[in-house]
Order: C-alpha cells, then sequence, then structure tokens
C-alpha cells in the first residue's frame, strides 16, 4: 500500500504545478458529497463522492437516532459500492504512475477509505492531513502573503463609464486582470444581481480568489475595478480590499449619454422584463424615497426605462460612487483620467493599450 500524509501547506506548493506534469497531482479528488463539493472544493478537483448527498443524510440520522454502530455499518456497505464504481468508471485504463490527491472534509474515512483501497492496487496516493478544512483555513491563511507583493491598479469611474468593459479590454491586451464581479457573478450594486446566475458561496469566492492571485507575477501590474467592501452578497478579503484602497487610481470617463446606452445594453433584462427592474427598485426606496421609486417605475411601465436609468446615474449611483470613493480610495482624489470617446470596443481597446504603455502592463 502506497498512501502518503501531506499537508495542505505541501499541497498548495505541489498544485502550483499543472495537472499530469511530473512533481505535481495526476487527478485532485474530493471524495465528499455533491453538496460540499459544490458549495467549495480545491481547484481542479474532480467529484467522487464516498457517499452522495441522500446516503450521506441517510447515515447521519442513523448515527443521530440508533447508534455509531449501525451507522458505521451501513456507511461502510454505501461506501463501498460507490468505491467500486468509481474505479470501474475512472481507474481501470489509467497508468501505475498515477498519482492522485484526495480529500474529504478532515481527511478521515471518506477520503481514507478510498486512498486505501487505491493505495492496495499499487497507486501512490497522496491524502491532505486534516482535509477540505486544513486546506480552507491554509488558504485564508495565505491570501495575504499573495497580496501582500503585487501592484494593483484600480480601474475607478462612476457607473455606467465602462470599467467591467475596460478590464476585458486590458485583459485582451494581455495585462494581468482581477474581475472580482466575474468571480462573484454579480455587478455589484443593488441591481447588479445577474438573472439565472446565483452567486457561489463565500468559501467558493476565496478561493477563486486566492486561485487569481496565485496566478499572477508580482513583477507586473495587475487591474482590478474599485468595488465596494462587498461583491453583492460576498465579501472580498480584508488584506485585498486594504491593498486596493491604497493602489493608485486610473478614472475612466464616458459621457452620460454613453453611459445610458451602455447600461441599457449591459442590463437588457431589465427591458425584458419590466416586473423585475421594479422589484430590485423596491431595495432603493428607503434612501430615495417611494415616491420617486414609484415615479420610475410609472415610467418604466410607459417605456421610458432610459429617462429612469439617467435619473438613477445622476440621483443616486454618481453622488454615491463619488463619496464612496473619496471616502476609501486614498488616492481617488488623485486618479489619472482615461476619457474613453464612447462605449464601443475600439475605444476601449485605445484605453487599454494607453494604460498598459503608461503602467508598463
Amino acid at each position: 500500500m502506497s498512501v502518503t500524509f501531506i499537508s495542505a501547506q505541501d499541497a498548495m506548493s505541489r498544485m502550483a504545478i499543472p495537472l499530469g506534469e511530473p512533481g505535481g497531482f495526476s487527478t485532485i479528488i474530493d471524495a465528499r458529497s455533491e453538496d460540499e463539493y459544490a458549495l467549495d472544493h480545491l481547484p481542479g478537483a474532480v467529484n467522487w463522492p464516498s457517499l452522495n448527498n441522500e446516503e450521506r443524510i441517510f447515515v447521519g440520522t442513523l448515527y443521530k437516532q440508533v447508534n455509531a454502530f449501525e451507522a458505521q455499518k451501513h456507511g461502510a456497505a454505501m461506501v463501498a459500492a460507490n468505491i467500486a464504481r468509481h474505479i470501474q468508471r475512472e481507474v481501470l485504463d489509467l497508468p501505475k504512475n498515477w498519482q492522485p490527491l484526495i480529500y474529504c472534509w478532515r481527511g478521515g474515512k471518506r477520503s481514507g477509505s478510498l486512498s486505501l483501497v487505491l493505495g492496495q492496487i499499487g497507486f501512490k496516493v497522496n491524502l491532505i492531513e486534516g482535509g477540505y478544512k486544513a486546506f480552507r483555513a491554509a488558504i485564508v491563511e495565505d491570501i495575504p502573503k499573495r497580496v501582500a507583493p503585487l501592484q494593483f491598479k484600480v480601474i475607478s469611474g462612476p457607473t455606467g463609464s465602462g470599467k467591467t468593459r475596460l478590464l476585458y479590454a486590458l485583459a485582451a491586451e494581455g495585462a494581468q486582470v482581477l474581475d472580482l464581479e466575474d468571480l462573484a457573478s454579480h455587478r455589484s450594486s443593488v441591481l447588479g444581481h445577474i438573472p439565472g446566475q446565483p452567486q457561489p458561496s463565500q468559501k467558493r469566492f476565496d478561493t477563486l480568489v486566492w486561485q487569481a492571485l496565485r496566478s499572477f507575477d508580482p513583477e507586473r501590474p495587475v487591474f482590478v475595478e474599485s468595488e465596494s467592501r462587498k461583491v453583492g452578497n460576498l465579501s472580498i478579503p480584508e488584506s485585498l480590499m486594504l491593498a486596493m484602497r491604497e493602489s493608485p487610481c486610473f478614472e475612466l470617463q464616458l459621457s452620460l449619454d454613453e453611459r445610458v446606452a451602455l447600461l441599457m445594453e449591459d442590463y437588457n433584462f431589465f427591458v425584458d422584463d419590466k416586473d423585475l427592474f421594479c422589484h430590485r427598485l423596491d431595495a432603493l426606496v428607503a434612501i430615495r424615497g417611494k415616491a420617486v421609486v414609484d415615479a420610475w417605475k410609472e415610467q418604466i411601465h410607459t417605456g421610458h426605462i432610459d429617462n429612469v436609468v439617467r435619473e438613477l446615474l445622476v440621483l443616486h449611483y454618481d453622488p454615491t460612487y463619488a463619496a464612496s470613493m473619496v471616502r476609501n480610495f486614498t488616492q481617488g482624489s488623485n486618479a489619472t483620467a482615461c476619457v474613453a470617446d464612447n462605449r464601443h470596443p475600439d475605444s476601449l481597446r485605445k484605453v487599454a493599450q494607453a494604460l498598459c504603455q503608461q503602467v508598463g502592463a
């Protein structure tokens, strides 16, 4: 049998090597249930549940209502059957030099059982000591270390100025970009929830941020959008937020007409679903008052959505954003102006090229 226990830190270090490359792992296997895997998992991991969702609940109920011995007997039978299916489906064609990394919640019975069988077959198996729980703690500890050497360049600018589009243009020019809204599946405002795209869990978001941070070259700048502490329901890691707020800012400027047109394009689901738009506006009643919000709703239902967008920018988003920049970003008042002629790709590509040249990206 060949099963090696490794620390979460050692696993993180070896994960920097692409899967299948010498010195790294051939496959990363999450032996937890489907729901646990969906909540968060190691980057690149595949899910081979030792107990699936229903089986885990069944065994847990037996443990509480009967006793541990009965739960362990039934659990062992289920785990053995599931491992047999995993081997039949995934393992029979693998070479002897295949080296998996395996984990479960705390590195206990679920990953241990799978590791035992694979090790007895003759594979060199690596098992994370402490499981996902230890890996999660290691990520939380490692994020500030990943943040510290990076040179962030903050793309600021009022709502609708095209900050996200500029990030895409910068990435297309080969610049390093941290797109927190993409990782969070949210456009970072009261109206920013994207229909049909649920946000990941906080743990999953942290893992995605960590994965992005470890891919960056500290010798080159990293562009990031000026975010608040939360993107939808998710909190940006504190060390990253502090670093962003101390970093140089580059303010993207776009005319009001172009900003309205951009938002009408990017939030086209509000045009298609007026009731959804009106429902979202209810979140602003406490700030803007019921009379104002009701007037916006009336304009929406009479087809004057662009007027509502314009008023939202002028009356709500612009003053809120300006106050936030002054309060939170130490270099916001000295931001370098980046003027875009319009919202279209060619214009933003020119801004991206000029920015890359200016900061040596």
